[in-house]
């Protein structure tokens, strides 16, 4: 494992990261408390520091498994996690995958970090994301000094922002980090789903801000491990079993122009990766992983060959052809589940 330190500041994360997503929510496939704490561990074991959580996942569950598996080493991990959703059982009760109310207020948001404290064990959080955020909340000056308040006081050690492809987008990202100069921004990015990445990764250089970016769905929902083909079936409790099968035929087509970048010692899942990691801004890679060996392949993609030059030109050569599939009007609905967006 290899790490990287977010500018201006002595917080130091690993460059592959562990989302809870996949152990708390139920979205990929049920996982028991047990079975989480266990990955959780081995995770640690194989260099992995930095743990991305939201106090939604589960309803909170996310951030117990974390003080169930680190309690006694709090200061061996970096807890990341995000607020601004109201799930309470006076909010509007969620039907199937509908979004629950927001709330980014100073009262609720401080009763939010005191409750993600008390989920995670800890009198302190290392980075606190709004959860996709909207351009109220990047617009508001209340909030904003309200994490200033939150950092003098010892609570967090960074903020920053979460955004999904359609919740808090382009415009969003791009601005937290010209106006806003935010320290941390995580975003979906990856080899087929360059868009809106690019442009939210340009901003930060436009306007030489100190920003930091954490990146998830790296393998386009799982395309991009290369272990797909047109016969797959996903099992009925995998969100993507409930996409148009059109989205799995165009990504299989599609990944087998990537395939020049496996080779005996590098997988097209770590290639993935390295792939993002070409991206000096890039703090930390988010993985889906939903089983031990999943675990072991992407942890050891820092440590796998670096993409060449040539491999990253062919790359950008691919993607402005569209992979050498005909142009399509493309839109995340087609391509990003509901559940990976609010995620």
């Amino acid at each position: 494992m290899k790490y990287r330190t977010y500018p201006k500041s002595d917080l130091t994360v690993s460059e592959v990261g562990f989302g809870l997503w996949t152990t708390s929510t139920g979205w990929w496939g049920e996982k028991t408390d047990d079975d989480a704490v266990g990955m959780l561990h081995e995770a640690r074991d194989l260099g992995i520091t930095l743990f991305d959580a939201a106090d939604t996942y589960g309803n909170g569950r996310s951030e117990e498994q974390l003080a169930k598996a680190f309690r006694s080493r709090r200061a061996e991990v970096i807890y990341a996690t995000k607020f601004g959703y109201d799930f309470s059982a006076d909010a509007q009760a969620r039907r199937g995958q509908s979004e629950l109310p927001q709330d980014f207020s100073p009262a609720f948001v401080r009763r939010a970090l005191e409750a993600s404290l008390r989920r995670l064990d800890t009198d302190y959080v290392d980075i606190y994301q709004m959860h996709n955020a909207r351009m109220a909340q990047v617009d508001d000056d209340t909030l904003f000094a309200l994490l200033e308040d939150l950092k003098h006081e010892g609570k967090i050690r960074m903020y920053g922002i979460a955004l999904g492809p359609a919740i808090g987008w382009l415009y969003e990202g791009v601005d937290a980090v010209k106006k806003r100069n935010v320290p941390s921004l995580q975003i979906i990015w990856n080899m087929l789903e360059q868009y809106p990445g690019n442009e939210q990764i340009q901003a930060a250089y436009d306007a030489g801000a100190d920003t930091g970016y954490m990146i998830r769905v790296p393998h386009s929902s799982g395309l991009l491990e290369g272990h797909y083909t047109a016969e797959t079936v996903f099992p009925e409790n995998d969100h993507r079993r409930h996409r148009p099968r059109s989205w799995l035929l165009n990504g299989v087509k599609k990944i087998e122009h990537l395939r020049f970048l496996e080779r005996p010692d590098r997988t097209l899942g770590q290639a993935s990766i390295q792939w993002l990691l070409a991206e000096d801004r890039t703090m930390s890679v988010l993985p889906n992983i939903y089983d031990r060996d999943q675990l072991i392949e992407f942890a050891a993609a820092p440590d796998a060959p670096a993409l060449s030059a040539d491999d990253l030109r062919r790359i950008e050569e691919l993607y402005a052809d569209n992979f050498g599939m005909e142009r399509e009007a493309m839109t995340f609905k087609g391509t990003m589940s509901r559940d990976e967006v609010r995620a």
